[in-house]
């Protein structure tokens, strides 16, 4: 993967277009600064893509399907088979983020990287599914570079297609495991912390989850100032797709709305990286998996919604899809103090 390449792309942000976004907000008919993070949401979009206007009209949701080989060490509750049932659910419209796409009018893009068996949706498959961690790397470097080269090649179709913001999801039964694992590493901190009881874990189960990733880390060594080697040695390929996809919204100027625990993962390596493709990433809720709120802070993002959600799939991130609309519609349709003839309000010290 040519770094150099890609990463010269990423155009810095537009103070231009960030200060024509925030006159259009003062200029509007409220309280200055009244619809607080959602005027800085459009202002930060603005800085990204060079126009102050916004341009959501076409909203996709990409959910990157792979199995993880960890799960023959009885860290889940349910098995394999469930990513590739839940993976075609998707492309019918059955599944919980598909559904709720449908109702904010976004489509979703389900797309195969690694799931353990042949599916229908779209075809990106690197590998069956990576290797069981706790005895061997997930992947190999070239593996885990091909799945981010997968996630920024998305970014750019999407965007030939007209699609103005993209959510981040997931489907891979085990990906908490290796999400925890990665943060664990890319964070310094310890497994424990990372580690949360994934779809329902008891709490042994959660201390056996514990003591895989212990083991794979001690195993494997991944060098922590490497993000591609954590990501080959104890990441996923679910993960490594969506750091590509977080590094294609700044190579091409497109918002990326972190979903949950395991998208922020990816983000959080993503920004490791490439530092620059932060300012490409809106962070969309605070999982209620227990480092959430330590990968967000690692990622300088504050997330607008408290849900307590903690599905996956890009649920979370999709959420944010309407409130976005709406802020998009104040600010593009509402009438500021010159057509009201009122004096507009200033900045008080």
């Amino acid at each position: 993967m040519n770094n150099s390449e890609l990463w010269k792309e990423i155009k810095p942000i537009d103070q231009q277009a960030q200060e024509e976004c925030q006159r259009r907000w003062n200029a509007i008919a409220k309280p200055l600064h009244s619809l607080g993070r959602l005027e800085e949401l459009l202002i930060k979009i603005a800085g990204l893509t060079g126009d102050a206007r916004m341009h959501f009209e076409k909203k996709a949701l990409i959910v990157m399907c792979a199995d993880n080989g960890v799960v023959a060490e009885g860290v889940t509750q349910t098995g394999q088979e469930v990513t590739a049932i839940v993976a075609e659910n998707f492309q019918k419209g059955a599944a919980s983020a598909a559904i709720m796409c449908q109702s904010v009018g976004a489509d979703i893009f389900p797309v195969d990287i690694g799931v353990a068996s042949d599916t229908s949706i779209l075809q990106r498959k690197i590998r069956y599914g990576t290797g069981n961690i706790a005895v061997e790397p997930a992947m190999t470097r070239e593996e885990a570079e091909d799945a981010i080269l997968v996630g920024i090649s998305l970014v750019k179709e999407l965007k030939e297609k007209g699609y103005g913001i993209i959510a981040t999801g997931e489907m891979g039964i085990g990906n908490t495991t290796t999400s925890s694992a990665v943060a664990s590493i890319l964070l310094e901190e310890p497994v424990e912390q990372m580690t949360g009881r994934g779809a329902g874990l008891s709490s042994e189960g959660l201390n056996h989850k514990i003591a895989v990733i212990k083991e794979a880390i001690a195993l494997h060594r991944p060098e922590k100032n490497d993000p591609v080697d954590v990501l080959a040695k104890v990441g996923g390929l679910d993960i490594a797709g969506l750091a590509g996809v977080f590094l294609g919204g700044a190579i091409y100027q497109i918002p990326i709305v972190i979903d949950g625990f395991i998208s922020s993962v990816a983000a959080l390596a993503a920004s490791r990286i490439c530092p620059a493709c932060s300012q490409a990433m809106i962070a969309s809720h605070v999982s209620k998996e227990p480092a959430s709120r330590m990968i967000l802070a690692g990622l300088g993002q504050e997330a607008c919604l408290h849900c307590e959600m903690c599905l996956g799939e890009g649920t979370g991130a999709v959420t944010l899809f309407p409130i976005l609309d709406m802020a998009c519609a104040v600010y593009q349709g509402m009438t500021t103090f010159e057509d009201n003839q009122i004096e507009e309000y200033v900045e008080q010290k």
